[in-house]
């Protein structure tokens, strides 16, 4: 019979951060299990353990280890910005979780570009006939990228300057109207939403600001480093955001949440699992202990809070920030793309810091690939 350790004790046995006893969870190297004592908590298999330090103490090829990092491995860019660390979202030192409390994406954004003082995003005064929703913010941020320009030689006052102006072009296409208000009451007026749930959108905006090197801000910084715009770096990022494995996520967890109202919660998993589909908006390598951004957002929803209790049952991973995030669309109700407007707007403003952090290092990101094809 297996025997299971408890992450500190695998973590020890390892001597590696969290992050990585996680990444190799995610890619199958070593088994993980809910304690059965208390199922809030992770276990990880003792041989799996074992024979990954034995192949650690031998060493690895640079290729190897340059591989390895690509995929929810050991932190390959430095970075002041934010990190994941002990199971708590760090932004330049600061608790995300606590800094949602009180903050507004606006202070969010002067703490993590290191100003001094807030950031205004200004929207711009729109037609009558305006549209809102993914594809203007796509169409808004395209215009302008192909007018901006370049990056390269610049300060970061003015590269900070010029994303806050995007981001301001950005809230008005998702819809926040003009006016001298923080964005997430705009926004929530522009959502015909109360005070309360402007409060609901604040904290979710400020919790979703950054996320150390997720797939879309590791694009917008591609993109920095080749001198692109910042408008151009905060669409590589918005482009990247948009598919179903990240800020997309949200389109399947309001589908299982409404087969959940329709047939019941565990009908609904039932269904799910059985086309071999994992659960959306469950679980996550950097939380195996729980995403404190859910947990942050509260959930009053009869139907998401049944559905959680289910899926916890079943797969023994807690609730993530994509849930999170369709339970306030669903409480609020807010259109049904939301999830993705407020992924969108929140995590542009990370994008705008790892852009100017990028440019600044003076560094191009160019990987090698490792050739595996036909030589003539």
């Amino acid at each position: 019979m297996s025997e299971w350790l408890s992450r500190e004790e695998a973590l020890e046995r390892l001597r590696v951060r969290p992050q990585t006893l996680y990444a190799y969870v995610s890619r199958g190297r070593i088994g993980m299990r809910p304690d059965r004592d208390d199922p809030r908590r992770s276990q990880y298999r003792a041989d799996d353990i074992a024979a990954l330090a034995t192949r650690r103490a031998r060493g690895r090829s640079p290729s190897a280890i340059a591989e390895s990092a690509i995929a929810w491995g050991e932190p390959s860019i430095v970075t002041s910005v934010s990190t994941v660390w002990h199971g708590h979202l760090i932004y330049r030192g600061r608790d995300a979780a606590a800094l949602s409390d009180h903050a507004t994406l606006e202070e969010t954004a002067g703490l993590l570009w290191a100003l001094p003082r807030p950031v205004r995003f200004e929207t711009p005064s729109p037609d009558a006939a305006r549209q809102i929703g993914r594809a203007p913010a796509f169409a808004q941020l395209a215009l302008l990228a192909g007018q901006a320009r370049p990056s390269l030689g610049r300060s970061a006052a003015s590269l900070c300057a010029d994303a806050a102006h995007a981001i301001g072009v950005l809230a008005g296409a998702l819809g926040a109207v003009a006016g001298p208000e923080p964005v997430h009451r705009r926004l929530a007026r522009g959502w015909s939403v109360d005070d309360d749930g402007a409060e609901a959108i604040r904290r979710a905006l400020v919790l979703l600001a950054d996320h150390e090197l997720n797939a879309s801000t590791f694009a917008a910084r591609v993109a920095a480093s080749t001198g692109a715009s910042p408008a151009a770096c905060l669409l590589a990022g918005l482009a990247t955001l948009s598919g179903p494995r990240h800020g997309g996520a949200g389109e399947a967890v309001m589908q299982l949440a409404e087969d959940a109202a329709s047939h019941g919660s565990d009908a609904a998993i039932r269904r799910w699992l059985g086309h071999d589909r994992p659960l959306p908006g469950f679980g996550h390598q950097l939380y195996p202990e729980g995403d404190p951004r859910a947990t942050a957002i509260d959930n009053n929803d009869e139907t998401l809070r049944s559905l959680e209790t289910a899926a916890i049952a079943a797969t023994g991973a807690p609730a993530n920030i994509d849930f999170a995030l369709a339970v306030l669309t669903r409480g609020l109700g807010l259109p049904r793309d939301a999830p993705f407007q407020l992924f969108a707007l929140g995590r542009s403003v990370g994008w705008a810091a790892h852009m100017v952090e990028q440019i600044v290092s003076g560094s191009i990101i160019r990987p090698r690939g490792r050739y595996e094809g036909l030589l003539t």
